[in-house]
């Protein structure tokens, strides 16, 4: 009989977390930390570089480095030849971010450089509603900033 799976754990094996990787050109990685830090305030956690030379081409320093907005950390990769994300593979990706002030983070993600898809909106089907604004950044990302609808108690 298979065992039940608790928070990622199954057969023995425990996941402790996901941590969504967004892999960029190798010679943006830099630029995309710092738009990540200038559009939505991220801080960095940590980095590691690379120290390998390919022919006589040295790569460029910057191999990830992990950002945390809020609570929630992802890793900023330069994609290079042996990066675990093949060239051309996209998957579709959506980072939501939750605030308190949609215009204001979508004004100042726009500020840094990314762009508004559409207008701000109400939008009932953003999981649970609320304040919507889409915006793609310049490394191609599609990030929604969303503040969600207000709970209301119904009455039984």
């Amino acid at each position: 009989m298979a065992e039940e799976a608790t928070n990622g754990a199954s057969s023995g094996v425990a996941i402790s977390g996901v941590l969504v990787q967004v892999s960029v050109p190798a010679t943006k990685a830099e630029e995309a930390v710092t738009f990540y830090k200038a559009a939505f305030g991220a801080e960095e956690v940590r980095r590691s570089s690379c120290s390998k030379r390919k022919a006589d081409q040295e790569q460029p320093a910057l191999h990830c480095a992990e950002l945390k907005i809020g609570g929630s950390s992802f890793l900023i990769c330069g994609q290079i030849e042996d990066s675990t994300v093949a060239k051309g593979e996209v998957a579709p990706v959506l980072i939501r971010v939750q605030v308190d002030d949609v215009e204001g983070a979508v004004s100042k993600a726009v500020q840094a450089g990314a762009q508004l898809q559409g207008e701000i909106s109400e939008d009932e089907a953003a999981c649970g509603g609320g304040t919507l604004g889409k915006l793609v950044d310049p490394f191609g990302v599609s990030w929604a900033v969303i503040a969600p609808a207000k709970v209301t108690e119904v009455e039984a």
